[in-house]
């Protein structure tokens, strides 16, 4: 893997669909850790940097595409418009990468070390996250893949997916209410 096709995120990357404690399988393959990242769109130094990361990747995978750079057009490519692709506020006004890997991410804290508490690091935090593009070429299917390295979690964030916490879900209740129901 080349310097070139590699970056890492700004710290306004939001991460989804994190898994990134235990690998699983989808749709029966092989397991792996993922994440969808969540970059605004307002931040230009890190799209400016995947988007050149892609075309390095490109270049480099000549080799998978037949020995000739294929037109960008024809190709998967992993920097998605979230405006376009999804019905989600998380993701308006940004793009995303779905990154992944067969090796666990080292996950650190804004000082560099590493997070054990897994509750730490979930759906809607933000954090910087390292990754690599590479070219593929399987079953007709031809593009840029994105791999995930490493994450470093900068802050925390509105949980995204769903779950409400208890606080959300409940009123706290007086020991000496009138309805006492448990009587």
């Amino acid at each position: 893997m080349s310097q070139q096709a590699k970056v890492v995120t700004g710290i306004n990357t939001r991460l989804s669909y994190a898994n990134v404690w235990e690998p699983k399988s989808i749709n029966g393959g092989k397991e792996k850790y993922s994440v969808s990242l969540i970059i605004p769109k307002s931040d230009k130094k890190t799209i400016t940097a995947i988007e050149k990361a892609i075309d390095a990747a490109i270049q480099e995978g000549i080799g998978k595409f037949g020995g000739k750079k294929p037109n960008k057009a024809t190709l998967k490519l992993p920097l998605r418009d979230g405006d376009v692709e999804r019905d989600d506020e998380a993701y308006q006004n940004s793009y995303f990468i779905n990154a992944n890997s067969i090796t666990a991410p080292q996950i650190v804290d804004k000082h560099v070390q590493p997070i054990l508490d897994r509750t730490e690091v979930y759906s809607g935090c933000y954090a910087r996250v390292s990754i690599n593009f590479y070219a593929f070429n399987t079953n007709g299917n031809r593009g840029i893949a994105c791999g995930l390295g490493n994450i470093q979690k900068i802050r925390d964030g509105e949980p995204l997916g769903g779950h409400a916490s208890a606080s959300d879900d409940f009123t706290a209740i007086d020991d000496n209410s009138d309805d006492d129901f448990l009587s």
